[in-house]
């Protein structure tokens, strides 16, 4: 892989060519560190949709038909490339998503290890047999591939949110046609060309970027041959996009918002829990759906908990990514700093305290100060909002059941943090809070061997695990006696 700008797949990639939209189009790719042009990339229109629908169904049947075993070595291939050029990918994907350098290389090792696991998870997509109650016929069950899979992924992680849905959907089976997030659109094409060198057939894979993307998703979605929607997003979005794939009835599998609260309790290990939390909440400088956004720390500790917490963040230097000083890197794009500052403001305004951070840089690019902010009250919009960035609001409870109440009080279930050194707390009080995914004692979650994702309004299904793959399969029964 070449880093140069002008060496990059900047086309559309379908059914193994790279051809350019259909009406021409382009748009922009810019340097969150500068604000500056990348470089173009085709803008894929309905047409483009169609065609790459097209590929992908053309090559279902050959794709389905392959042996299980061959499509794990594939997955195989694909992980030992993307693993000898990870510095490559990791500096790719700071130079269009902004993340630090050393986000980027985690998450070029994270991305990778879903092609391993996936490689490992083909060959054991297995059915069963059984004896009907009755005793009057045997029970089988297979798992088949669901199909045509549209798979839609945003920008704060555009290696791993591709490979955990292209990876499990390959392994089943499926032919996949990807529409990456506009701000991020070359590293999902630079791993079009990492399969195509793996062995993958023409039109199992193909890479849509574009900017009109809910015109083109629409399109897919009410094309009859597409069974599988695999998003991950905003709750927003999701609410649509749910709606439109019932027109078809399109199997759902929808990754979505996050809000997450980190619970500290008094009896914690105070130096692990800050530890917890600078991971829980800085990984991709907050840019994060399992970030820790609603911190909760009980009274006894709380001042002491947010001294330290204040310090670690002011410690943090914030600068272009691929600058290997900087601890922090810009954000996505303008807009989300807007954001940031907007929620940060609310706050403030409601009587919440800046202990450090609190503004936008005055300097090229998308920056915010990493933020932290006490007696933050409970109306406050940031304590209900996804914060896509460096800010860490601390709110005090007094006792375990004012922990859950504070930690439910969401529409959003994806992961929770909590810090204790009383496991049985632990262990009840991760049975009471209502997320999919607990980090008990750990700031860290996410695994590619583990089911990843959310209950109430952060999303439908699992990515990750064995899981994953059944996701991208449907059962059928088959009732017969011998």
């Amino acid at each position: 892989m070449d880093l140069a700008p002008t060496d990059l797949l900047t086309d559309l990639y379908i059914g193994g060519k790279a051809v350019p939209a259909a009406d021409g189009g382009r748009f922009d790719v810019l340097d969150p560190a500068t604000g500056e042009l990348i470089t173009t990339v085709a803008d894929a229109a309905v047409p483009d949709a169609l065609a790459a629908v097209d590929a992908a169904a053309a090559a279902a049947p050959g794709w389905a038909a392959t042996a299980p075993r061959e499509r794990a070595e594939i997955l195989r291939r694909a992980f030992e490339i993307m693993t000898a050029e990870a510095e490559d990918y990791a500096r790719l994907i700071t130079l269009e998503n902004g993340k630090a350098l050393a986000d980027a290389r985690g998450e070029t090792t994270y991305a990778a290890e879903f092609f391993r696991w996936y490689a490992e998870e083909a060959v054991r997509v297995t059915g069963s047999v059984s004896t009907a109650p009755s005793g009057a016929n045997r029970i089988v069950v297979t798992h088949q591939p669901v199909g045509v899979c549209v798979l839609v992924t945003p920008w704060n992680f555009p290696a791993a949110m591709a490979t955990r849905k292209i990876a499990p959907a390959l392994a089943a089976g499926c032919t996949v046609i990807l529409k990456p997030a506009s701000d991020t659109p070359l590293t999902a094409l630079a791993m079009a060309r990492t399969l195509e060198r793996a062995g993958v057939p023409a039109g199992v894979v193909n890479v849509l970027p574009g900017r009109r993307s809910g015109a083109i998703v629409s399109a897919m979605l009410h094309d009859p041959r597409v069974r599988k929607l695999s998003f991950t997003g905003s709750t927003e979005v999701g609410r649509i996009l749910l709606k439109e794939a019932a027109d078809q009835v399109v199997n759902c599998s929808m990754e979505l918002g996050g809000n997450a609260p980190f619970v500290v309790f008094a009896d914690a290990d105070l130096d692990a829990a800050v530890d917890g939390a600078m991971l829980a909440k800085m990984r991709n400088g907050g840019e994060a759906c399992t970030a820790a956004n609603r911190l909760y720390v009980e009274q006894p500790i709380a001042a002491e908990f947010s001294r330290r917490l204040t310090e670690r963040m002011r410690a943090l230097v914030v600068g272009p990514g691929l600058d290997e000083h900087n601890d922090v890197g810009p954000l996505v794009n303008a807009e989300a700093v807007a954001k940031v500052h907007e929620l940060v403001e609310d706050a403030v305004a409601a009587g919440a305290q800046v202990t450090t951070g609190g503004s936008a840089l005055e300097r090229p690019g998308y920056y915010y100060q990493p933020t932290v902010l006490t007696d933050v009250p409970a109306g406050a919009a940031l304590l209900r909002e996804e914060i896509f960035g460096p800010v860490a609001p601390v709110v005090t409870f007094s006792g375990e059941d004012e922990a859950v109440e504070l930690a439910n009080t969401t529409e959003y279930g994806l992961v929770a943090y909590i810090y204790t050194s009383d496991l049985a707390r632990g262990m009840r009080v991760s049975e009471r809070v209502e997320a999919g995914m607990i980090g008990l004692n750990r700031g860290l979650v996410s695994d590619p061997a583990a089911p990843f994702g959310g209950v109430k309004q952060s999303g439908i299904g699992r990515e990750g695990g064995h899981e994953g793959v059944l996701d991208y399969t449907e059962s059928k029964y088959i009732a017969t006696q011998w």
